[in-house]
């Protein structure tokens, strides 16, 4: 967007609610999938030691997810819908996504693995796109990124652990 075709303040927040509404229902769906697997599939699993308690991962999912969606409408507030680093911001939630399904749905550890790998790095591409536009944006994924590094590790320490 050029500087005299800044979105009007109420356009700017009704699209700010699409972005937390559509991030959200992501994570929520992902949910759907995640929930049931828990308590059966899940909990039987070897984990090492660092691994986390399960109370911990629904409340920094939820801020991650926040700010993933702040992200995006702070990209798309600069630039409008069509551009490159909204679509980053697009496959990055895809792979979130298709994680769940992989991991928890499917059960296949090292599929789930493989599908982090491009993950991680396809956040690491957001905050560099993201870092020529709107470096609070960028800023927003640090630790989304963090997050995903030590679900790498974990999902390859579960993976070794039980293959």
């Amino acid at each position: 967007m050029t500087p005299d075709a800044t979105p009007k303040p109420n356009h700017s927040l009704l699209v700010l609610f699409g972005f937390l509404a559509f991030t959200l229902a992501v994570g929520f769906v992902a949910g759907q999938v995640t929930a049931p697997n828990i308590p059966s599939w899940y909990s039987h699993l070897a984990k090492p030691s660092c691994n986390p308690p399960n109370w911990v991962f629904a409340p920094v999912w939820t801020a991650l997810y926040v700010m993933i969606a702040v992200a995006g409408w702070l990209i798309w507030r600069k630039t409008g819908f069509k551009n490159r680093a909204l679509g980053i911001w697009g496959t990055q939630l895809a792979l979130n996504f298709n994680w769940s399904l992989i991991f928890f749905g499917g059960h296949q550890l090292g599929g789930a693995l493989i599908d982090l790998i491009g993950l991680w790095l396809t956040i690491a591409a957001a905050i560099s796109a993201f870092w020529r536009i709107d470096r609070r944006a960028a800023w927003l994924f640090v630790p989304y990124l963090a997050w995903v590094s030590f679900a790498g590790v974990l999902n390859f320490w579960i993976w070794q652990l039980n293959g």
